[in-house]
């Protein structure tokens, strides 16, 4: 988390490694949906990962200083059919849950992974709104892991609440930094 606040691409082979863990972890706990969550992560970093490499060497490219054209906004019709992708996968998902698990949880850990998804895809586009959506989720994964008895998974969630927070703070002033006509030099 720390490294996608800084906008460093380590955070991808970082979050890999990451990923393996929590697969271990939340295999044992029963939390299912957060399992199939962690393998959808682990192709969702090597896409991250590629496209923020490639939108540094288009910064380079350009001769712009870093960050210069790295943040972006996510479209008003994209944000819509996010939602509507949220609300479809929070729903299939749950299902899934219910039909075919012994979750407790089905609806917090299927709106969570729905959530999660979305969030991860528009940090991957470097939308700085994807902060918002990662502290929402956050809070609701502190609720879960604790009501779960994953205390300590619990408080990392709370710290990934407050490192979001200034994740968000960090990257909107990044954004406003930036002249219109040097982002649109590097847009994905």
């Amino acid at each position: 988390m720390l490294l996608a606040w800084r906008r460093n691409v380590w955070n991808y082979p970082v979050g890999i490694a990451n990923t393996v863990l929590f697969i271990g972890l939340f295999c044992s706990a029963a939390l299912y949906a957060q399992v199939g969550l962690q393998i959808i992560f682990l192709l969702l970093a090597i896409t991250g990962w590629i496209g923020w490499a490639r939108a540094r060497r288009r910064e380079s490219a350009a001769n712009l200083q870093r960050d210069e054209a790295f943040v972006a906004s996510v479209p008003p019709v994209v944000a819509a059919g996010l939602l509507v992708g949220f609300l479809i996968a929070t729903f299939a998902v749950r299902w899934l849950l219910l039909e075919f698990t012994d979750s407790s949880v089905a609806l917090a850990d299927a709106a969570t992974t729905a959530a999660s998804l979305v969030a991860q895809l528009m940090l991957n586009r470097r939308w700085w709104q994807s902060w918002i959506v990662w502290i929402a989720v956050d809070i609701v994964y502190v609720w879960l892991y604790a009501t779960t008895g994953l205390w300590i998974t619990a408080l990392l969630y709370a710290g990934f609440c407050v490192m979001c927070f200034f994740a968000l703070r960090e990257w909107v002033a990044v954004k406003a930094a930036v002249q219109p006509a040097e982002r649109e030099m590097v847009r994905v």
